[in-house]
């Protein structure tokens, strides 16, 4: 049997016989020639017949001849009357042309049709460049000495309130989908100092919106022996710049230092130049969030933007407050094109501490008060959405269009 030739390796074997194989992407009947184009996991290429080959679109072939160079074809090379197999035949037709250079069909049709559609290279490249982005938050994190954990997602507290968490029996007894690795990694800095994971967190929050799922990939890290939050950002500024270069054309450029605007001061800029008044509501509206990447990139000529030192009242039990104003969070978050992408910050680290902060609640939490019991360095971390991140780059409106079989409010299958 020969050995199969990746289709973008075409040019490199102008001359040779190969064997390609993948699915018909388009079939082409001119008047004294046929054309088929063959998409396999590394492009398009086609296939010259002078009788066309009855075959459907999505068909699945393996095509087996003489690669013959032609600069106008997709890979600068082609294949001349190659032998044709069909592996498998297709049952139905795709909801819609798989061709043409755009994605003709409503995010509702993609997303019923996602086995097939995904197949559009358009809609296809997101996850390429999800599964880059994730590669490349690794990378950059073994580098700089992280372990990679495996957190458990069914949990027996929820991690940030008892309000947005999906319940489920488990053995007879209530427990959670998981919120968020926080409670383990932070565990785990007392182990590795320096760790990370990748993998699905949920929500039961029942928002309606392109920027809300129920499920979403979540790329966590947490570091010991921090100063503050300021080195967290750090590490963070590394992670994005290696995320962006790994996306491709679409990437966006990250300065060597991301611009940073403390909280009340974003505040202030919005009361002087909105025409609305936000200042002291404890968060930032959505379309505040969307000005102030406007202003970054007039400003700073930034695309991405830290907001720091939110209010201890909006932040989670265990963040850290500023040691010189205790109503402010030693916290931020990291806003890229409108949007707020990353939310992180410096921990509370003494077992004190977090007695003082959780009072009687503290008996809830006792196995994950237990690791600050025995002694935990200084430390912080962040939370970066996968799937905003790359709905972000590649200008995908909605963040369910560049998410795998999304889970939201009304949406379980397929």
């Amino acid at each position: 049997m020969s050995t199969r030739t990746p289709v973008a390796c075409l040019r490199d074997r102008v001359g040779s016989t190969v064997t390609i194989a993948g699915w018909v992407h388009r079939r082409r009947v001119l008047k004294s020639v046929a054309f088929l184009v063959v998409r396999d996991r590394s492009g398009t290429a086609q296939a010259v017949f002078a009788e066309p080959p009855e075959v459907a679109e999505e068909t699945v072939v393996r095509l087996t001849g003489q690669v013959v160079a032609n600069p106008q074809a997709p890979q600068g090379a082609e294949l001349w009357e190659p032998a044709i197999e069909v592996l498998s035949a297709p049952e139905k037709r795709p909801p819609f042309a798989l061709y043409r250079p755009e994605a003709a069909a409503g995010l509702p049709v993609v997303l019923d049709n996602a086995a097939v559609a995904l197949r559009h290279p358009v809609l296809r490249r997101r996850f390429e460049v999800a599964a880059a982005s994730v590669a490349a938050f690794r990378r950059v994190l073994d580098r700089q000495g992280f372990t990679e954990i495996h957190t458990p997602k069914i949990v027996a507290t929820a991690t940030e309130s008892g309000a947005n968490v999906f319940q489920l029996d488990y053995f007879g007894r209530p427990a959670y989908l998981a919120q968020s690795p926080q409670f383990f990694k932070q565990a785990m800095v007392g182990v590795f100092e320096r760790v990370y994971e990748a993998g699905p967190v949920f929500r039961a929050e029942p928002h309606d919106t392109a920027r809300h799922l129920a499920q979403y990939t979540s790329l966590d890290a947490e570091l010991g022996f921090i100063a503050d939050h300021r080195d967290v950002m750090a590490v963070l500024r590394d992670v994005v710049a290696e995320m962006a270069a790994a996306a491709g054309p679409d990437a966006p450029a990250v300065p060597a230092e991301i611009p940073s605007i403390d909280f009340a001061a974003a505040q202030e800029l919005l009361a002087r130049n909105t025409g609305e008044d936000p200042r002291g509501e404890p968060d930032l509206a959505p379309a505040h969030e969307r000005w102030l990447c406007e202003w970054a990139a007039r400003e700073h000529g930034s695309e991405f933007l830290f907001v720091t030192g939110y209010p201890m009242a909006k932040r989670p039990f265990y963040t850290h407050p500023d040691p010189a104003n205790p109503v402010r969070s030693n916290s931020f978050d990291l806003l890229f094109r409108g949007l707020e992408l990353v939310t992180g910050g410096q921990r509370l680290h003494r077992h004190a501490d977090y007695l003082a902060v959780l009072g009687e609640a503290a008996g809830q939490y006792s196995d994950y008060l237990d690791a600050f019991a025995y002694g935990m360095p200084p430390h912080g971390g962040f939370a970066i959405g996968l799937e905003r991140w790359v709905a972000r780059v590649l200008g995908v409106a909605n963040v369910r269009g560049a998410t795998l079989f999304p889970r939201d409010l009304h949406r379980l299958r397929p």
